[in-house]
């Protein structure tokens, strides 16, 4: 049986790349993933064998029963794409302007498509079933993962496992971290109205920009002064817009950022201290406030008994020497969380990373590329998966 899933594996590789190429060439942005939906719905109708649902119009759910009765496993991958423009000369970049496949879903989709085409092929001996999940929206909250969860999309499954490509790895590594692996999103915007005027005249005006910048200075006590350092989260002020002339105090600042952390007791105290700070402060100027959350996704958190399995399955596919346990979470999100609170999961980081090529930018950049020599890590990894729980009575 070895050899054989082998063999198949070898030959869906040429597959895995023409998917993957037409995927990053054709890039849709979050919520808006129809074509890339019937594309790969129409691949995978193509393997036969496989019940195809459209919980969304822009994701797929794909069943595989096997002959045997036994528990559902799913697998996960996502499939949007980003609002950067693409900054490669690859054959096959983006024909999109301003949108590119920057954080690798486009690979994603193309592996999980590789493992339903290889166990589709094993279905007469799957003691349990399968279920593929091709989801929309990992990039913009609230998610798809929530989306199809709401939907019923884990309905019946046992485990979930998810993987990421990662160009901070080399090419045939896998990063695990057990428990929590990545930190929970939220988006904060922060708008202060003083009194606008004349800029000879600061006396007669109540300056937002210069309170503004007060706070950002002093919101960062919340990390260093009110937080136990070893719950420490990260508190970033990425945006701060003010006024349009060099001689005119404006009426009011918007100040904008995101709270990342891996803990949820510090995810609630956190809001409720910035709320004191920015109260105080412009109420020592005499300015005005509005502080609004954006709340994101739950941080993620591979379950020990998931964990142990994708251990197996690495060291059985690849190598003990494949492994990289992760020492600390990250602090990036990922609504593979939305799933993990509602199954046990693992989420698994593929190396993608080779300078030869260079396939050295990290994710999010418009030279983002991968070392295509990945795929099949991933897709030995998915059907690894499979070929532990389901086939191990074969």
């Amino acid at each position: 049986m070895a050899f054989t899933i082998e063999a198949m594996l070898a030959d869906v590789k040429e597959d895995v790349l023409r998917w993957r190429r037409h995927i990053h060439a054709h890039p849709e942005l979050s919520f808006q993933e129809h074509k890339t939906a019937d594309y790969i719905a129409d691949a995978l109708a193509s393997f036969g064998g496989l019940t195809l649902t459209r919980l969304t119009p822009n994701s797929v759910m794909a069943d595989l029963e096997g002959a045997y009765d036994g528990p559902c496993f799913a697998l996960r991958a996502d499939i949007d794409a980003l609002p950067i423009q693409e900054e490669n000369d690859e054959a096959f970049c983006s024909t999109v302007p301003g949108v590119m496949h920057a954080c690798g879903h486009d690979a994603h989709a193309a592996m999980l498509l590789g493992a339903a085409k290889v166990l589709t092929q094993c279905q007469s001996m799957l003691h349990g079933s399968v279920r593929f999940i091709f989801q929309h929206a990992e990039e913009v909250p609230p998610g798809g993962a929530q989306e199809l969860v709401d939907l019923g999309v884990l309905d019946g499954v046992e485990k979930i496992f998810g993987l990421h490509v990662m160009p901070n790895f080399p090419t045939g590594e896998v990063g695990l971290k057990e428990g929590v692996f990545c930190a929970s999103t939220d988006n904060f915007d922060i708008t202060i109205v003083g009194k606008g005027g004349h800029g000879s005249m600061p006396h007669l005006c109540i300056d937002p920009v210069v309170i503004g910048a007060e706070v950002v200075t002093a919101l960062q006590n919340v990390v260093s002064r009110r937080t136990d350092p070893l719950q420490v989260p990260v508190l970033t002020i990425a945006t701060f817009q003010s006024g349009e002339s060099y001689n005119v105090i404006p009426e009011r600042i918007k100040l904008a950022g995101t709270l990342r952390t891996h803990h949820d007791s510090v995810r609630q105290q956190v809001p409720q201290r910035m709320e004191q700070i920015i109260a105080g402060i412009t109420a020592a100027h005499g300015a005005q406030f509005t502080l609004n959350w954006t709340r994101g996704y739950a941080s993620g958190n591979n379950h020990p008994e998931a964990c142990a399995i994708a251990r197996k399955v690495i060291s059985a596919t690849l190598g003990d020497q494949a492994l990289r346990e992760i020492a600390h979470p990250l602090f990036g999100g990922e609504d593979f969380s939305s799933y993990q609170q509602k199954v046990p999961g693992c989420f698994l980081f593929i190396g993608s990373g080779n300078e030869h090529i260079g396939a050295t930018y990290g994710v999010h950049n418009p030279r983002f590329r991968l070392d295509e020599a990945a795929l099949q890590t991933g897709v030995r990894l998915h059907v690894g998966f499979i070929q532990h729980l389901l086939l191990n009575h074969a």
